[in-house]
């Protein structure tokens, strides 16, 4: 495996830890010596540094690049044409990952289904629907903090309030796992007349459950203009 120098740190590090991996001198030898180059820069500069490569046109290309089409990205990678996108999260890392692959795409699948699973998509908007569902990644760990900070004005110590909270709901994890309706898990969980239907019920009255509707439905309109 060929790694871009970009992140000169990064990169050595994990050339350290694996012997599978090296630091490729420059970009365009990732690309001369990869026969699958994954793209994984950030939207706003992908036209720059794709535009100082030359692509083969037997390159398979995946993008992680939320936002850029995959019309937009073979214009960047032209003459190759054998082009996927992905939306890989962090639990491919413990090969735990769902990666959504679209359009279908062999090299893409078989690398995916080695970090977990990969789900080959043919329609491009359900591909950006789940794009945009992971935008709410940084929220969560922001509702977990709030949580903890409660904690936290109730005299718990804050390393303590910490590793509570995250036991609660990564214990709350294999029920997620079921294949179980989330709608269901939630009535489940809140017995009637108890703390947890209280505490929901305010969140309703609130309108946060509309609100994280609305808010992904932005994310999504915003993916769809880039």
């Amino acid at each position: 495996m060929l790694l871009s120098p970009r992140n000169a740190e990064i990169a050595a590090g994990l050339a350290e830890r694996f012997v599978s991996v090296d630091v490729a001198p420059d970009n365009q030898a990732v690309v001369d010596g990869a026969r699958v180059v994954i793209v994984c820069v950030r939207p706003q500069v992908a036209q720059s540094v794709l535009a100082e490569l030359s692509f083969p046109a037997d390159r398979v290309v995946i993008s992680a690049m939320a936002g850029v089409s995959v019309e937009a990205l073979q214009r960047l990678v032209a003459p190759a044409t054998d082009v996927a996108r992905v939306i890989p999260l962090p639990s491919v890392a413990r090969r735990e990952g769902l990666t959504p692959v679209q359009p279908p795409n062999a090299a893409a699948t078989a690398l995916f289904d080695r970090l977990g699973e990969a789900v080959e998509l043919a329609d491009v908007k359900a591909f950006d629907a789940l794009s945009a569902s992971t935008a709410t990644i940084a929220a969560h760990f922001a509702y977990l903090n709030a949580i903890a900070a409660w904690l936290e004005l109730q005299d718990i110590p804050a390393p303590a309030a910490r590793r509570y909270v995250a036991s609660m709901f990564a214990g709350l994890a294999e029920a997620t796992r079921s294949g179980e309706p989330f709608e269901r898990l939630a009535r489940e969980h809140a017995t009637p007349g108890g703390t947890n239907e209280q505490f929901r019920d305010g969140l309703e009255r609130a309108g946060t459950f509309e609100h994280v509707s609305l808010g992904l439905q932005r994310v999504l309109d915003r993916l769809n203009r880039t």
